[in-house]
């Protein structure tokens, strides 16, 4: 493999600074991973490897036409490792990616380490800048994610983002199989009939009926919260609202998200009043983790709350659900649209961090700006993509939106499709048609960039 001069510092072995090391290395580029986990975990991370899934182990939908499954295309077409990686540790989800969080983190961290164009390095990072000049890189990506240490937070608040630096995540439960009554469950995916010669089925269901349901919402109600950090206040991402959070607003909100009942009938042909779903963690089905159920509630109340269920009366959780303090900038204010620094213009942001919430949205960005760090390296200007396509949807979103909040992807950031008056005609059809529309089209114009993207 031909080797450049160029190199490349990396802060952060995420999922966006692992796919943009791996992507610059496979390019012939030399790079240096900086990670600081084998020195000390952060407060929601739970294993030293590289690539850690810290909220859920799903990566979201595989179908071609939605957001996640046009994410997937480009990120396959782009080389992606943590796709690649995803697959090889698959779970079963349905039509989702789902991995063994274990296998799949071991796996990234073992192919980045035995790569010949990636010096590992395991050390806190304070001053990027000055790093990268003791490691002679020329170019440096920040990907250190939503769980940014201290030192280097402060660094960017005081260099970069200003004050207005984080908001707040929570993560859900996952529970041991074994202590689990499954008597009292049923398995079945959403939408689909009972078969069984399809075999078990992927997810695992806590049925509830309209009393039982009022009870244990008034108990996630009045259950005690952990306080948000030295006086800030909470901002959630939507997508994302512990379940309590959700209570709050509302007796019905949990069963309009979450923990909705439609498509999961039980074999009787009834339908519960509200419905948790639960997900394997690992091929072994000996843990699952409560879908949708990222919360904030205190440790002991959490356990007390959460054996009320049916089934999990003498449940045991291999982990329990937590809140903490994620960071992003104001990208529009204070980034270019190759996601570089205004201010420090070979200086550049990827992963969580830009202002995009999800896993596939955060390692798309670290192939974003390794793309874009490879044109530089090469004298070629930066390039913008279209945002018709996914990636170019995403980057468009965090450089225009009025008011910084972060998006997964989704076709309302992608622009509208026309519609035939023949398939205007077909109402209940209309939603599923103009993102087959919208994906296909997306799928043509990447085709169209790729070669100039490289």
């Amino acid at each position: 493999m031909k080797t450049l001069d160029s190199k490349v510092l990396v802060v952060g072995a995420g999922l966006a600074g692992s796919d943009a090391a791996w992507y610059l290395a496979n390019k012939g580029v030399k790079v240096v991973l900086a990670e600081v986990k084998k020195q000390k975990l952060g407060p929601a991370q739970k294993i030293d490897t590289f690539a850690e899934l810290v909220c859920t182990n799903s990566l979201k939908s595989l179908n071609p036409d939605s957001g996640h499954g046009l994410l997937k295309h480009e990120m396959k077409a782009l080389g992606s490792l943590i796709l690649e990686t995803g697959h090889e540790h698959a779970v079963p989800a349905g039509d989702a990616l789902a991995v063994d969080r274990e296998k799949f983190s071991a796996a990234v961290s073992k192919k980045l380490e035995e790569h010949g164009n990636i010096e590992i390095i395991n050390e806190e990072i304070v001053d990027p800048i000055k790093f990268a000049q003791k490691h002679g890189a020329d170019h440096i990506i920040v990907a250190s994610g939503p769980l940014t240490t201290e030192p280097l937070s402060q660094w960017i608040t005081d260099n970069i983002g200003g004050d207005d630096f984080y908001f707040y995540d929570a993560i859900a439960p996952v529970v041991d199989a074994d202590s689990l009554d499954f008597s009292k469950m049923y398995f079945k995916d959403r939408h689909k009939p009972y078969d069984e010669s399809d075999g078990e089925a992927d997810y695992l269901n806590i049925p509830l009926e309209k009393e039982a349901y009022q009870k244990f919402i008034k108990e996630l109600i009045e259950a005690e919260k952990v306080p948000a950090q030295n006086f800030e206040e909470e901002k959630f991402f939507e997508a994302c609202l512990p379940i309590d959070l959700m209570a709050e607003r509302g007796e019905d909100t949990p069963r309009f998200g979450p923990m909705k009942p439609i498509g999961l009938e039980k074999e009787d042909g009834s339908r519960p009043y509200a419905c948790i779903q639960l997900r394997k963690e690992n091929l072994l089905g000996s843990a699952y983790n409560l879908v949708g159920f990222q919360t904030r509630l205190k440790y002991p109340d959490q356990v007390r709350v959460l054996r009320t269920l049916p089934g999990f009366e003498e449940a045991s959780f291999i982990h329990l659900g937590s809140v903490h303090r994620n960071s992003f900038l104001n990208a529009k204010k204070l980034l270019n649209f190759d996601l570089s620094s205004r201010e420090f213009p070979k200086l550049h942001f990827a992963g969580q961090m830009t202002g995009v919430e999800g896993y596939t949205e955060s390692a798309t960005m670290g192939l974003y700006v390794a793309c874009q760090i490879w044109r530089k390296i090469n004298g070629k200007e930066s390039f913008r993509f279209p945002v018709e396509t996914g990636i170019g949807a995403l980057v468009n979103y965090i450089m225009t939106v009025s008011k910084p909040t972060p998006s997964n992807i989704n076709f309302g950031l992608l622009p509208t499709v026309e519609l035939t008056k023949e398939e205007r005609r077909k109402r209940k059809e209309r939603k599923k048609i103009k993102k087959a529309k919208a994906s296909a089209r997306a799928r043509e114009v990447f085709e169209t960039i790729m070669e100039e993207i490289h």
